[in-house]
């Protein structure tokens, strides 16, 4: 992640935010809880957020707890938000970004139906340096 670990406060002013975001007019933003269903519990969060109204177009993230890397939560999630930004909100294009060195969350976003277009070049500052980005996106007529 290009964040975190986040303190108390941080992870407060995260959630005040995803809560004001439902009052938007028209919503742009819609952060989500990943939970556990069989054990009611919390292991991430993820979020699909419309960044370009006009042409339809929004981008998707999603983070989860270590505990739960590499059993499939991450795929399913982001398939279900890929899915509720086509259904649900009528884009036309979702895009999700991921580090070039960031295997896993590579393949997560192939796996979801997204295509890789290329990369971004030192695309975000994270951590004291530049760092690029694989961008990936998915077209409202491939997912039917």
């Amino acid at each position: 992640m290009d964040w975190g670990p986040n303190t108390e406060e941080e992870t407060k002013g995260f959630i005040h935010r995803a809560l004001e975001a439902q009052k938007e007019q028209p919503r742009c933003h819609y952060t989500l809880a990943i939970v556990l269903q069989a054990e009611d519990r919390l292991i991430g969060s993820c979020g699909v957020h419309v960044s370009n109204l006009e042409n339809r177009e929004g981008w998707i993230g999603y983070c989860l707890n270590k505990h739960f890397w590499r059993k499939g939560y991450a795929t399913e999630t982001a398939k279900a938000v890929v899915d509720f930004g086509f259904r649900k909100l009528g884009l036309h294009r979702v895009f999700a970004t991921c580090d070039p060195a960031n295997t896993a969350s590579a393949h997560v976003l192939e796996k979801a139906g997204m295509k890789r277009e290329g990369r971004i070049r030192e695309h975000k500052w994270a951590k004291g340096k530049w760092r690029d980005s694989y961008l990936y996106a998915a077209l409202e007529q491939e997912s039917r």
